[in-house]
């Protein structure tokens, strides 16, 4: 394989793993902001939100391939902002990271 190829290879490879690693980071997120919204009066839309974004995230269909996870972080950062946005109304204090 030539030098080009390698760089290419490592380059996808480097980018791959960052777009992995920003999605478990999201995901880690969005279950520490379902835990303070557990049991807080908060309407079942913005609970079926998590839900539907850890299924998504984990679900063989997808918008883009695998290798592109740039769906999966944009629907776990919409979940996010949802759950945030519930602990606003409901009147919890959040922490942002």
């Amino acid at each position: 394989m030539s030098t080009e190829a390698w760089i290419v290879v490592v380059v996808a490879g480097v980018l791959v793993l960052a777009t992995v690693v920003l999605a478990v980071r999201l995901l880690v997120r969005l279950v520490r902001a379902r835990g303070l919204l557990r049991d807080a009066g908060v309407p079942v839309q913005n609970k079926a939100v998590f839900w539907g974004a850890v299924l998504y995230l984990v679900s063989p269909v997808d918008l883009l391939p695998d290798p592109v996870y740039l769906d999966d972080i944009g629907i776990l950062l919409l979940a996010l902002r949802s759950l945030h946005t519930a602990a606003a109304s409901a009147g919890l204090r959040t922490r942002r990271d």
